[in-house]
C-alpha cells in the first residue's frame, strides 16, 4: 500500500475527524488511519455537549469558531444536533454570586440570569435550596454516540479514504509509515489524543500528560417533565476556564471542600445532558494516571446517583449503562500544538473539551499548516 494524499490524518476521532472535514472542504485529497475498526474512545464516551461560553482564551475562540460547523455538519451528516443551550442551578448564594459575575463580564446576549422562581418554571429538579440560575443560550448539544460515526460515514462517502485496523508506527516529512505500508502526505497530522505518548512520548513527558478516567451513567429518571437542555450545577464553576478567575469562585470551592472532603477526593463534576430517547448522561469524577487503571471502584457511581436523586427529587433512577470514559488531560494546559517533524503537525485536546472546541481547533490548525510559505 503506497498512496498519496495531499492530508493524512492519523486518529478519527473527534479531533482528527474535524481536521480531515476541513482539509476535505478545501477540496484537497485527504485519507484518515486509525488503529480501531470504527470510531471509538473519547469521542463516544462524552456528554455530547458542546460547552462554548463557559471557556475562555483559545478555546473560547475555537469553540465559537466551531459552533457554525457542528450545526452544519449535522444538517450533511444526518446526525442530531440542538441549539438547546445549557442551564446552571444555583444552591447556594455563593454559587448564585459567580453566575453574577461571570453575567457581567460576558454580558446579556450569552449569560442570561435567572431568579428561583424562574429556574424551577423550566427545570424538573427538587426546589429545595434553589436560589436561582442561568442559561447560556449558545451551547449546542449532540448525540454522542451518533455525531462522531455520522461523520466519519460521510466523509468516507464523499471521498475522504479511510484506514480502520491500521496503525501509524513512524513518521518522516511527506511519509506516514503504518502497518499495511506507506503513505505519502503533504501534510499529516497526529490527533490520538492520549495515544500521542506512544508516538511522540518527549511531548507527553515534557507536559505531563496522562489519562484521564471517568465515572459515567446513562439512566432513566422518573421527572415531571423533560430535562430540556444539559445541566451544570455549582461544581462546574470549579471545572472551567471561564469562571476560574472570578472572585466568588473561591468560596464555592472552600464550602463544597469543608462540606463534602469524598466528592473532592472523587473531582466531581455533577452535570447532567438529556438524550433524544429521553434518557440522561449522568457525571462525572476525574482520576489521571499514565496507565488508566481497568478497575472502577462503585464509589463514583454511587455519588454520582446520589447526588442526581437528591438533584431532581427522586427516589428511583433505573441505570442502563455504566461504562469508564477516558480522555486525555496535562496540568495547566488545554492542547499540544506541535510540529515534530517537517509538514507533521501533532494536535491533542489536553482536558475534556474536545467536542467543544475540535471545529474550530481544526478549522485554525488547517488554515495555518497549510498557509503559503
Amino acid at each position: 500500500m503506497t498512496k498519496e494524499y495531499d492530508v493524512v490524518v492519523v486518529g478519527a476521532g473527534i479531533v482528527g475527524l474535524a481536521h480531515a472535514y476541513h482539509a476535505h472542504r478545501r477540496g484537497l485529497t485527504v485519507a484518515v488511519v486509525d488503529h480501531a475498526d470504527r470510531v471509538a474512545g473519547a469521542s463516544v464516551q462524552n456528554f455530547g455537549h458542546a460547552c462554548i461560553t463557559a471557556q475562555s482564551g483559545t478555546a473560547l475562540d475555537y469553540a465559537r469558531a466551531g459552533r457554525s460547523h457542528w450545526l452544519d455538519l449535522a444538517r450533511t451528516a444526518g446526525f442530531w444536533a440542538v441549539e438547546s443551550g445549557t442551564h446552571c442551578v444555583a444552591r447556594h448564594e455563593d454559587e448564585y454570586a459567580v453566575l453574577e459575575q461571570f453575567a457581567e463580564l460576558r454580558g446579556k446576549e450569552q449569560v442570561r440570569l435567572l431568579g428561583r422562581t424562574e429556574v424551577l418554571d423550566r427545570l424538573p429538579i427538587a426546589d429545595t435550596d434553589v436560589v436561582g440560575g442561568m442559561y447560556l443560550p449558545l451551547d449546542v448539544q449532540v448525540d454522542p454516540r451518533a455525531a462522531a460515526p455520522a461523520i466519519a460515514r460521510w466523509l468516507d462517502s464523499s471521498g475522504v479514504d479511510f484506514f480502520w485496523r491500521t496503525a501509524a508506527t513512524s513518521f518522516a516529512p511527506g511519509v506516514v509509515h503504518t502497518s499495511r505500508g506507506e503513505l505519502r502526505a503533504g501534510t499529516t497530522f497526529v490527533t490520538v489524543n492520549h495515544d500521542i505518548d506512544r508516538l511522540f512520548p518527549e511531548y507527553a513527558e515534557r507536559d505531563a500528560l496522562v489519562r484521564c478516567r471517568l465515572h459515567m451513567l446513562r439512566a432513566t429518571l422518573p421527572l415531571d417533565a423533560p430535562l430540556p437542555t444539559p445541566l451544570f450545577t455549582g461544581w462546574s464553576l470549579l471545572r472551567y476556564s471561564g469562571f476560574e478567575n472570578l472572585p466568588a469562585v473561591a468560596d464555592v470551592a472552600a464550602r463544597l471542600q469543608a462540606e463534602y472532603p469524598g466528592y473532592v477526593e472523587l473531582d466531581l463534576h455533577q452535570m447532567y445532558t438529556p438524550q433524544p430517547d429521553g434518557s440522561i448522561l449522568l457525571g462525572d469524577t476525574h482520576v489521571r494516571e499514565i496507565s488508566a487503571s481497568p478497575f472502577q471502584s462503585e464509589e463514583g457511581f454511587q455519588v454520582l446517583l446520589t447526588e442526581a436523586r437528591s438533584l431532581f427529587g427522586v427516589d428511583r433512577i433505573d441505570v442502563t449503562e455504566r461504562w469508564q470514559g477516558i480522555y486525555c488531560s496535562a496540568p495547566g494546559s488545554e492542547f499540544l500544538l506541535e510540529e515534530p517533524v517537517d509538514r507533521v503537525h501533532i494536535a491533542t485536546v489536553t482536558t475534556g473539551i474536545g467536542m467543544t472546541t475540535s471545529m474550530g481547533l481544526a478549522l485554525a490548525n488547517v488554515d495555518r499548516a497549510l498557509a503559503p510559505a
